[in-house]
């Protein structure tokens, strides 16, 4: 062949690759066009060149679902999948004709199929396996009968040449590389024909997760991921599953070591010694020679100190030789990863090591480690000089928005949770904002300054500040400016230093912007106000429970009732919230959140909970509201008055049994209500006249029965309720006690062809659980500023009780921390319900009584792993009486 016939070749390659970019660029062909091209190219079927054929089967995939009559080139596309077939040729017919069959054609391609999958060639092979994948959602019957020629190609104990895109005149065949991608692929085709028998699938990786079953990382990696579902997925598996994981980390492939040591770092309530081993392999690729490795190594890591601290402590060595290392990706991962797992002595250190490398690091880096001195600044108070110092500095420094967002937001969480620190960090704000560039921050911290300046007890020297912005920033900033001006004013109870803030506010009557004059009116008239109306407007302290608020209105706007949307969405169904609860709420989300680039593990199954006080002040009180309208509906109830607490649903029965009950418990000024929620679930029985007979312990007699409300009917399966009211006995305030209950009810069997009752019945009972009053049903979570505050003023005008003891069952701190504040109903204070050691750990805890009493908790935990949990709880209480008895729930 001539250099001239060769270029002429060359040019109609060129122009036939060109063509191909409409596929490539996202546009679509009329179903005209495409028809008539798919129809053209059938001429080039007997074309000789193995690149043009390669393209010919790439256009017809591509015009597969978008031309007409595609079914009559199945005999054309038939004849590269036969025998005696090139392989170049064979692999792509088989792809070409899976896309262009239905579901009624999939049976008589099955033996061709079936053949290509144990084909000796592994693109063959991989072709058909990748093939049958797609087919599985048009021919799932059909495909699953090819299990056993899909598990000989994953079990094929030799690879071979592999096929690559070539212009060269030959086959096409890359050089012979051994090759075990379609073992992979074999995997994966059988782990959709298996996903819904967890047996099969834990057979499957048992089988091929032997050593050298399966010679493809890939392969294997699929496998992991497979081990790591079954083990998340059902808690009798996790053991050997996690086994499994383990050898995995031992597996001669880099990609696979990862994988397993990943997969054991995502584990739902992973425990110290099921990381151990992942965290040492990972330790030591952090002394590997290549930077990718070092990098996958550290990345895992320092995503799991985010919730394992402890557990990574021991690779710090190893990660503080990567702070100096010279990509700096990895020193940035290092020194966060340090921050989280170091110890309040190391900070300094570690500080100083920081601020030797943040000019040569990008902004992303930047934020990186300004998010996890953040976490730093709640986790050790004390240091709040040095990081402040840190902060301020690199304020200073060059940088887009987002790292002097990140900056700024760090040093308001150092004012609202670090009261030490206020001042000092007010003092940088202001001399930020002087030379702010972004009006955002500047708005963002003058409102800041605005709170908290009049706080302090030099509140003048910030006034300045807000004025500098009057006079010399845009209209945005100038508005701001004002607003915060005035709050130094309303309520002050310095005249001189408010008359100042008159005048200053009197000189923004004049400015040229619309917004910052009637500001400036509005503010000069609210000061002329008694200071207590004034300061409601401009220092409202309350606010909606966000969280809440968004639940309610994404439910309403959601619903599917169209009944829903002829009332307007009522916002007094939203619990309001004092700022310190917010505050509060803010500073355990940003404790338990400390930006991991890998996903948090998933947490486990929530724990059966015997009252709802974890779920936090603001859900109490809308509990409370949710039933006090049930009961208020109900004539008998409604003089009872409002529901001071409803505990969540406490199950008498199983839920498999012919009746399931569930209780809640209501709590009011003078009584105590049951609510038993019955269900019928027996065929074709109705019961009528359903009661409860519950009786309160006759041992100290607490509460008596006032009535019972019974349920008239309950037909199977639908619910009815029952209220048993009791009043307290002697103005009993707390009533501690066991109540009896026995379900009594008269049973009719249903007449099948009329669908109605018998006339006559036989009266039963049915005994179910006991119902246990203690004084953790008379007390609510609630917020406050300072627990040490609290914890002294119960002490000396109050009563104590105390209690050591040993919880063997419970497994960590962590679950201890969650059941001793729900069984105690009480609230978690300064982000106690994180637990940062795995050793030991200190709770504080505080809410309030019915009546409205104080109640504080310290309990101070140890764990082992011989001995389990020991706990010493201490409660005080301001009413005689409740720290014992809310005691005895635990104890």
């Amino acid at each position: 062949m001539s250099f001239a016939k060769k270029d002429e070749d060359a040019d109609h390659s060129g122009f036939r690759l060109d063509r191909t970019s409409v596929f490539q660029d996202g546009e679509k062909f009329p179903t005209n066009e495409a028809t008539t091209l798919f129809f053209g190219i059938s001429k080039l079927f007997q074309n000789k060149d193995p690149s043009l054929r390669q393209m010919v089967y790439l256009i017809v995939k591509e015009l597969a679902h978008s031309a007409e009559d595609i079914i009559m080139f199945t005999a054309i596309i038939q004849r590269d999948v036969t025998v005696g077939s090139e392989v170049i040729y064979k692999a792509n017919a088989i792809r070409a004709l899976c896309r262009i069959i239905d579901g009624t054609n999939v049976q008589g391609m099955e033996r061709l199929i079936k053949t290509a999958i144990v084909d000796k060639s592994p693109a063959v092979s991989s072709a058909a396996l990748v093939s049958s994948y797609h087919l599985l959602p048009i021919a799932r019957d059909v495909v699953k009968r090819w299990q056993s020629e899909t598990q000989e190609a994953a079990a094929a104990k030799s690879g071979g040449a592999f096929l690559s895109f070539s212009t060269g005149s030959s086959h096409a065949l890359s050089a012979a590389n051994t090759n075990y991608m379609n073992q992979y692929h074999a995997i994966g085709l059988l782990y959709q024909m298996r996903s819904h028998d967890r047996m099969a699938l834990q057979k499957m990786v048992q089988q091929y997760g032997a050593a050298g079953a399966v010679k493809s990382p890939a392969g294997v990696m699929m496998l992991v991921r497979l081990a790591a579902k079954l083990a998340e997925e059902d808690p009798n598996l996790r053991k050997p599953m996690v086994q499994m994981l383990d050898t995995f980390l031992r597996h001669k492939s880099e990609m696979v070591n990862f994988e397993a040591a990943k997969a054991i770092c995502n584990l739902p309530d992973v425990t110290d010694a099921e990381a151990t081993q992942a965290i040492h392999v990972l330790q030591l690729f952090l002394t590997s020679p290549r930077a990718v490795t070092k990098f996958a190594a550290i990345r895992i890591l320092h995503a799991f100190a985010s919730f394992k601290p402890q557990a990574v402590h021991a690779a710090n060595p190893d990660i503080e030789a990567l702070i100096s290392n010279s990509n700096r990706s990895i020193a940035t991962f290092a020194i966060t990863t340090l921050l989280k797992t170091g110890n309040e002595s190391s900070v300094d250190r570690l500080m100083k090591q920081i601020s030797s490398f943040m000019s040569e690091i990008t902004d992303e880096f930047k934020i990186t480690i300004v998010e996890a001195i953040r976490t730093l600044c709640m986790k050790f108070p004390s240091k709040q000089a040095g990081m402040l110092t840190f902060l301020s500095g690199i304020l200073r420094d060059e940088g887009g928005y987002e790292f002097k967002r990140a900056v700024v937001e760090s040093m308001f969480d150092l004012i609202k949770f670090v009261p030490g620190s206020k001042e000092e960090t007010l003092s940088h704000l202001c001399e930020f904002i002087e030379d702010c560039e972004f009006t955002k921050l500047a708005v963002r911290i003058l409102h800041l300054i605005g709170v908290e300046g009049p706080k302090t007890p030099q509140p003048t020297k910030y006034i300045r500040c807000i004025y500098n912005r009057v006079v010399l920033e845009n209209a945005l900033v100038r508005a701001a400016a004002v607003t915060a001006l005035a709050k130094f004013g309303v309520g002050q109870k310095d005249p001189e230093v408010k008359k100042s803030v008159t005048v200053l506010l009197t000189r923004c009557l004049d400015d040229t912007d619309d917004e910052v004059r009637d500001r400036a009116a509005l503010n000069l008239r609210l000061m002329q106000e008694q200071d207590d109306i004034a300061e409601r407007f401009v220092k409202n302290d309350s606010m909606f429970s966000l969280s809440t608020f968004e639940h309610e209105l994404v439910m309403y706007v959601t619903s599917t009732n169209k009944a829903t949307f002829s009332t307007a969405f009522d916002v007094s169904t939203i619990p309001v919230v004092s700022q310190e609860q917010a505050l509060a709420e803010e500073r355990t989300k940003k404790l338990t959140t400390a930006t991991p680039t890998l996903k948090a593990p998933v947490p486990g199954l929530p724990k059966l909970k015997t009252n709802g006080a974890v779920e936090g002040a603001s859900s109490a009180a809308a509990t409370a509201q949710k039933y006090t309208e049930i009961l208020s509906r109900i004539p008998e109830l409604a003089a009872y008055g409002h529901v001071l607490k409803s505990s969540v649903p406490v199950e008498l029965t199983e839920s498999e049994t012919e009746y399931v009950v569930t209780a809640v418990k209501h709590i009011l000024k003078d009584a105590v209500v049951i609510q038993y929620d019955i269900k019928n679930t027996l065929e074709s029985t109705v019961l009528d006249n359903v009661t409860v007979l519950a009786a309160p312990s006759e041992d100290e007699p607490v509460l008596e029965e006032d009535f019972i409300i019974p349920a008239s009917r309950l037909k199977t399966n639908e619910p009815g309720v029952v209220y048993v009211a009791f009043k307290k006995i002697d103005g009993e305030r707390f009533p501690i006690t066991s109540i009896s209950n026995s379900l009594k009810f008269t049973s009719k069997e249903v007449d099948p062809t009329t669908d109605e009752p018998e006339e006559t019945g036989y009266d039963d009972e049915y005994e179910i659980e006991n119902i246990e009053l203690s004084g953790a049903d008379f007390v609510t979570p609630a917020f406050a500023g300072s627990f040490d505050h609290i914890w002294e003023g119960t002490g000396a005008n109050g009563e104590e009780a105390s209690e050591t003891l040993a919880l063997e069952n419970l497994k960590s701190l962590t679950d201890a921390t969650e059941q001793i504040s729900s069984v105690l109903s009480l609230q978690p204070l300064e982000g106690t319900d994180v637990v940062l050691s795995q050793t030991t750990h200190t709770l504080k805890l505080y809410g309030k009584s019915v009546s409205g009493g104080r109640v504080a908790a310290l309990v101070k935990m140890a764990y082992s792993a011989k001995t389990g949990v020991t706990t010493k709880i201490q409660i005080r209480a301001d009413e005689a009486g409740l720290a014992q008895a809310i005691l005895s729930a635990i104890a």
